[in-house]
């Protein structure tokens, strides 16, 4: 005798019926596209890939290899730079120099990318095309019209001169080089900051508040810390960026504001040691590595902690 149907029963023999090879239509698809599509993937990222190691890895590689190849082959080159207490102190000089331009950037930064989240539509379009004006021309320029406001005859002189205050010297100096490279690399601090503050949820400052939170208080201990990815990003990018500037340094700065990457300038293009330059450029990779590789679990675990107590 045929047992009566019940609903489960019903959906289970339907169910069978329909898909008699295994599961639900819906689900056979995604194990089509799990098992096939990275693999298509892969060789979908092939041109990518070809470019970058065309134009990165085998210049990357040319430099390495001639750094301990020429002019004989050994690490002569790599002696020479740290035997010389000029390349250490522009090699220490170079990474005091981004971090005060990272530091000045988010400084900067902070704010602005926190007023581009609160302001009207109409407003926060203006703000970012401030922020994205500066990419559509060179830093060649940018940098020149730095030299006329920096110069000792420039704008800011004659305007501390008009109100009586006496006049600063800014231009050939490392604060006039920090003000420039700021200048250019503020966007690439702004931005990251924006992408995660704008996904930040107000009603947690609102929450905060009503449980008796004052407003600063519930800003430092919720909104920063949600908003520290942003600022790991932005810090990194600014960071890196800084190392390898070169025009700025050269029309902004003088011999006690050198960079490294004018000492490789020197010794390629003026000097003809390629080996020496090669060295030059391999050491600062490999201090930047070395630093990025330290900082990064630190501020992982800091990241983690912050959110932990927000």
């Amino acid at each position: 005798m045929r047992p009566p149907e019940t609903p489960e029963t019903t959906l289970t023999a339907t169910s069978d019926q329909a898909l008699p090879n295994g599961p639900a239509a819906g689900s056979d698809r995604p194990d089509f596209l799990s098992r096939f599509c990275p693999r298509g993937a892969v060789w979908l990222a092939v041109p990518a890939v070809l470019v970058l190691l065309a134009a990165l890895a085998y210049p990357l590689a040319i430099v390495v290899f001639r750094s301990f190849t020429d002019p004989a082959p050994g690490i002569d080159n790599y002696v020479w730079f740290f035997q010389s207490a000029v390349n250490r102190t522009v090699l220490q000089r170079t990474f005091v120099v981004a971090a005060w331009v990272t530091l000045v950037s988010l400084i900067c930064a902070y704010p602005y990318a926190y007023a581009m989240t609160i302001v009207g539509k109409n407003m926060r379009l203006a703000l970012i095309l401030c922020v994205l004006v500066p990419f559509w021309l060179s830093g060649v320029v940018r940098t020149l019209a730095w030299v006329i406001l920096l110069q000792d005859s420039g704008v800011i002189n004659s305007f501390l001169r008009g109100i009586g205050l006496p006049p600063v010297k800014l231009i050939r100096t490392l604060p006039g080089v920090i003000i420039g490279m700021t200048q250019v690399l503020l966007p690439f601090m702004i931005l990251p900051i924006y992408s995660v503050m704008k996904g930040i949820d107000t009603r947690l400052l609102q929450a905060a508040r009503s449980l008796g939170a004052k407003p600063w208080r519930a800003f430092l201990q919720i909104y920063v810390p949600l908003s520290l990815p942003g600022v790991y990003a932005g810090a990194i990018i600014v960071f890196i960026l800084s190392l390898g500037f070169y025009i700025t340094p050269a029309l902004l700065g003088g011999p006690r504001s050198t960079m490294l990457s004018t000492l490789v300038q020197n010794q390629v293009l003026s000097l003809l040691n390629w080996g020496r330059g090669g060295a030059m450029g391999v050491v600062l990779l490999v201090a930047t590595f070395v630093l990025l590789a330290i900082a990064a679990p630190l501020m992982r675990q800091k990241h983690t902690s912050t959110r932990r107590e927000a």
